[in-house]
């Protein structure tokens, strides 16, 4: 198993910023944009990694194929990474098994963890933009941020969260994507004009991530003060 990166996730929740210390050797990867500042003695390289096909899988999840690559050449460092917007990063150890995320949560890595992108067919419609989630697998660290805070749920059996709450789950869990079980005598009237849509059960035993805001309402209420251009 690889070694567990030094971390502190600093200024929680609202405007999280994730601090990994490295040692002489260890690497951390990274979403391009995402290192706010570092020392100076540390490398950074660009470009893909995992091959053709895992460089397209984070492609089609919603993330860059380009991967940063930050290590300590020449003795220890540190970094300082930053989510592209408001909320809060979250700390995943992988131990063998996988952690599906939803698009956009990725934020960093560490050695021993594999980013791809995971066909999920008509389950992956709640991805947004596409059917595909991204899949992080392996042994290693991995972080990811939200829009908002975090909230950890331990699902037992049976569990429902709006598909725009998702964040991220564990593979010991079964999903299907469904409309809320009070709309589905209504039509797709009841559907667009409720504010409630789909939603992801969950089934078995593990852990998903939700987040406390959704920003397809944010936008739909900020939209109204937008200046109006006069005719």
């Amino acid at each position: 198993m690889t070694s567990n990166l030094q971390y502190e996730i600093q200024l929680r929740p609202d405007f999280s910023m994730l601090k990994v210390e490295l040692e002489q050797g260890q690497k951390v990867y990274a979403e391009p944009s995402a290192m706010a500042a570092m020392s100076p003695n540390l490398k950074l390289k660009a470009g893909f990694k995992g091959g053709a096909f895992k460089t397209l899988g984070r492609f089609f999840g919603g993330e860059s194929m380009i991967v940063n690559t930050f290590s300590a050449e020449n003795g220890p460092g540190e970094i300082l990474f930053a989510p592209g917007h408001m909320g809060d990063t979250q700390h995943y150890r992988l131990t063998g098994g996988s952690l599906y995320l939803q698009r956009g949560a990725y934020m960093a890595n560490s050695e021993g963890v594999e980013i791809t992108g995971s066909w999920q067919g008509a389950k992956g419609f709640f991805s947004g933009e596409g059917l595909v989630l991204l899949k992080a697998s392996g042994n290693g660290d991995v972080f990811f941020n939200s829009y908002g805070a975090i909230l950890e749920i331990d699902v037992q059996d049976d569990y429902i969260v709006d598909t725009g709450f998702i964040v991220a789950f564990e593979d010991t869990l079964s999903y299907n994507v469904s409309v809320l079980p009070g709309l589905r005598g209504g039509g797709f009237k009841r559907l667009f004009f409720s504010g409630e849509g789909l939603v992801c059960r969950f089934s078995g035993q593990g852990k998903v991530w939700i987040q406390t805001r959704y920003v397809t309402p944010y936008l739909s209420w900020i939209n109204q003060y937008r200046p109006q251009q006069s005719k």
